[in-house]
């Protein structure tokens, strides 16, 4: 194994040792081929985690070996990136790591780190999230060619219901994420509620194509839009994120007129830097101007109450939450007793 190498980000030098370990065995990509893409994108990434809460997803020994969330920030972290103090659904709480430096990626990367996963919170404010994420999950049967579609239409129902300006990338995978920016003045659960609310819009639009069933079994051969991304402590891959897949893909920032046209196999370690050193980042405005939700909390008022439509499952670790229905799988249900004449 390589000797250790040091690199520079935002005027800091971050070691890495073990620089030869091969985290991608198909193409022989290594650890300090992760570090040097990070570096090339860093004030990408930056921008998406900068001031964020955020959950590493590390790989010490590369995809084809153990992994893990590492959620409470890791002992011996530099003093130079700072924490927040968040609690999840359980009550129990932790100091998640909040990068502000370029170097702080490099940092995590050095601990086998491939994946960011961000709050839609900054650590001035940890509980009104700055971002309403919607989430294009295809389902069996249907592909990104499929979410590009939806995302397109979704673009529509975003600009319609308050004028929302939402934010594409392809989620490393076969999915696409919009992200919007947004006023820090709801909690999670209103925030969870105006996406139920984009969700029940795109399936009135979209019905063959579109579903927000949380049940597998109903969801059928469409697009899953998975409000519940949305709900505390669930998130979403950061843009620039390497996903951990075979050929090193990774969450590539669009332009929308590159929706449908781009594809995900277009977007991993080796391609983006050239793409970033050409165009940087193509999201970078996007905290230019943060929106209302009003008009879809609003739509969700009247999904409620002129259509009977209520709140929908929350994920199963969570508590039981108020006017949530039962989380059992509608094929398990108990059937009602007939009655007897």
């Amino acid at each position: 194994m390589a000797e250790a190498v040091e690199l520079e980000a935002g005027g800091r030098t971050v070691r890495l040792s073990s620089p030869g370990k091969v985290f991608f065995p198909e193409h022989g990509y290594t650890k300090l081929d992760v570090a040097r893409y990070y570096q090339a994108v860093a004030p990408g990434i930056l921008r998406a985690l900068r001031e964020r809460p955020t959950t590493l997803q590390r790989y010490p020994d590369g995809i084809t070996g153990e992994w893990f969330y590492q959620k409470r920030a890791p002992k011996g972290m530099p003093d130079w990136i700072p924490t927040a103090h968040i609690t999840f659904p359980s009550g129990r709480s932790a100091d998640e790591m909040c990068p502000t430096e370029e170097a702080a990626v490099l940092w995590a990367a050095q601990y086998g780190t491939l994946t960011f996963h961000p709050w839609p919170v900054r650590r001035d404010d940890v509980d009104h999230p700055d971002e309403l994420r919607i989430d294009l999950d295809p389902q069996p049967g249907t592909d990104y060619d499929d979410a590009a579609r939806a995302a397109h239409e979704l673009r529509a129902v975003l600009e319609e219901f308050g004028g929302l300006r939402g934010w594409p990338k392809t989620s490393g995978g076969r999915g696409i994420h919009v992200f919007v920016p947004i006023e820090p003045r709801w909690t999670f659960t209103q925030v969870r509620r105006a996406a139920i609310a984009v969700g029940r819009e795109m399936e009135r639009r979209m019905p063959e194509q579109v579903t927000i069933k949380w049940w597998k079994e109903e969801r059928g051969e469409r697009i899953f839009i998975d409000y519940n991304q949305t709900a505390r402590d669930r998130t979403i891959a950061s843009a620039y994120s390497v996903r951990p897949r075979p050929g090193a893909p990774v969450s590539a920032p669009l332009t929308w007129e590159e929706v449908g046209v781009a594809h995900p196999r277009d977007f991993d370690i080796t391609t983006m830097p050239a793409r970033f050193a050409e165009l940087g980042d193509v999201h970078a405005g996007m905290d230019d101007r943060s929106h209302s939700l009003d008009a879809l909390l609003e739509l969700a008022t009247k999904d409620e109450h002129d259509h009977g439509l209520a709140d929908l499952p929350y994920p199963p670790e969570y508590p039981k939450m108020p006017g949530e229905p039962s989380r059992v799988q509608p094929s398990r249900a108990k059937k009602p007793r007939p009655q007897k004449s």
